[in-house]
């Protein structure tokens, strides 16, 4: 473990914070690092009644393009991971789930970022009223888990929290 020698919090913004801090190392060295600290996330992999699983197509500015994910989004102070993943489920999606269960979870780029995201599947899905924020083009997109594996293996899904959770959610399927 590294203890924190000094910070210098050079961004402070809605999303996230970019730091500069000196580290004592576990070997005793001391070494700067340009560190994003963010509060953390939570996603969910949200499963239709018909067992379909329902991905979003989103517009991300920072690659410029639509991709495919699932429904994600930052922690709010005090909220539980669990409660975020609900939220987003019905604010992205238009759903709401009577059961949310713990898939796992993953440091999203642990060489200079300290966001967690924790990683739900939903159940039991109900019809709810969709609350895109101002700044969100988002559109549903269903699939078997079949086509989602397969777009991951064909490369047509590239981000990382739903990768891993439909192969994680695959894996669960097939009692491995």
């Amino acid at each position: 473990m590294s203890k924190i020698i000094s910070r210098e919090t050079v961004f402070a913004g809605r999303v996230l914070d970019v730091a500069v801090e000196k580290h004592q190392m576990p070997d005793g060295r001391q070494s700067s690092f340009e560190i994003i600290r963010h509060p953390g996330g939570a996603a969910i992999l949200p499963v239709l009644p018909d067992g379909r699983v329902l991905l979003i197509s989103q517009f991300r500015p920072a690659i410029g393009k639509m991709i495919y994910e699932i429904p994600a989004g930052r922690l709010e102070p005090g909220e539980s991971a669990q409660d975020c993943a609900g939220r987003e489920l019905i604010e992205e999606a238009g759903y709401s789930a009577a059961q949310i269960l713990p898939l796992g979870g993953f440091w999203s780029t642990a060489g200079f970022c300290d966001e967690y995201i924790h990683l739900f599947l939903g159940r039991e899905l109900n019809i709810a009223e969709q609350k895109l924020e101002a700044d969100e083009i988002i559109d549903l997109c269903p699939m078997t888990l079949a086509e989602a594996v397969g777009k991951v293996e064909s490369g047509e899904i590239l981000d990382g929290k739903t990768q891993l959770s439909l192969l994680l959610y695959e894996k669960t399927l097939c009692g491995e």
